[in-house]
C-alpha cells in the first residue's frame, strides 16, 4: 500500500458561504432581554440597598456615578446582546451541523455527524414559557458540550434531534 497526501486546491473546497444558515427564533431575543432585565435589576436592587445600608461617605458621595456607570454598561450589553442576536444562524446537512455566532468575533462551529457522541435536548422554564429549546451536542474526547444552539423552536429541536439521533446510531 502506498501512502498519499495530495494537495487539494483551495479554490475547489466548499465554501462555507455557500450554506444558507437559518436564524435561531425570533423569541429567543425575550429570554436574552428577560435575563438581562433580571440581571440589572438585581444589581441595582443591591445599590440602592447600598444608598441606604452603606453609610461610608465615600459610597455615599459616588451613588450616582456609580448608578450611571451601571446604567450606561446596562443599555451598552442590552445593544451588543440585540446585535449579536441577529448573528445566531445554525444549519443541518446530512453530514454536519453548522452553527455560526459572535458580533466582534464571529465564530462558525461546524460538527461532523460521525463524530458525535450523543445530542441533549434541554429547556429552562422560562424557555418553555416561549415554546424554545437547547439543543446540546456532544463529540468524542471532549468534556461538556461541543456546540450548544440556543432557541430553537421546540418541535425544530426535537426533529434535529431525531434527525441527529437516528444517523449517529447508524439507521440512516
Amino acid at each position: 500500500m502506498t501512502f498519499t497526501n495530495t494537495q487539494l486546491n483551495s479554490e475547489s473546497l466548499p465554501k462555507i458561504d455557500d450554506v444558507i444558515l437559518k436564524p435561531i427564533s425570533k423569541h429567543y431575543i425575550k429570554i436574552i432581554v428577560i435575563n438581562n432585565v433580571l440581571k440589572y435589576s438585581v444589581i441595582f436592587g443591591i445599590l440602592i440597598l447600598g444608598k441606604f445600608f452603606v453609610k461610608k461617605e465615600v459610597f455615599q458621595d459616588n451613588f450616582w456615578i456609580l448608578f450611571l456607570i451601571i446604567l450606561i454598561l446596562g443599555v451598552f450589553n442590552f445593544i451588543i446582546a440585540f446585535l449579536a442576536f441577529k448573528k445566531r444562524k445554525y444549519a443541518i446537512r446530512e453530514h454536519d451541523v453548522i452553527y455560526a455566532q459572535g458580533l466582534f468575533v464571529n465564530s462558525i462551529t461546524t460538527v461532523p455527524i460521525s463524530r458525535i457522541q450523543h445530542i441533549e435536548e434541554s429547556r429552562s422554564w422560562l424557555a418553555r414559557q416561549f415554546n424554545l429549546a437547547t439543543l446540546n451536542i456532544y463529540s468524542a474526547g471532549e468534556s461538556g458540550s461541543d456546540l450548544s444552539i440556543k432557541g430553537l423552536p421546540h418541535e425544530e429541536a426535537r426533529q434535529v434531534n431525531d434527525f441527529i439521533s437516528t444517523k449517529v446510531n447508524g439507521n440512516n
